[in-house]
């Protein structure tokens, strides 16, 4: 399925919208790896931890969202969102919100 954030399709005419269609995923993070990012920020150097949970979730919510896409028969989504927010308390978890317009094109 082609997935973009713009709002059209290069070379190709969107003959139906079908509606909004969105994505999420809220992963904990392991206190041992909150405790390693916390060290690397320090220093400087990057969260490899965060950064592939953070992976994970995208991929989840994506997957997630294609599948409503083909539920409502497209073939395509359009004008995708993608917003990452820390929740719960002490910010201890993460959440990966993906959104955007199932359509048909040809």
């Amino acid at each position: 399925m082609l997935k973009t954030t713009t709002s059209n399709i290069d070379g190709h005419q969107i003959t139906e919208y079908l509606g909004v269609v969105v994505g999420e995923a809220i992963l904990g993070a392991n206190i041992f790896k909150d405790l390693f990012g916390a060290i690397r920020d320090i220093v400087g150097g990057r969260a490899g931890a965060y950064e592939k949970e953070m992976g994970k979730a995208r991929q989840i919510a994506f997957h997630e969202m294609e599948e409503q896409a083909m539920r409502l028969g497209a073939n395509g989504i359009v004008g995708i969102d993608i917003d990452y927010e820390v929740i719960g308390e002490k910010g201890g978890m993460m959440m990966v919100s993906v959104s955007g317009t199932a359509v048909r094109y040809r």
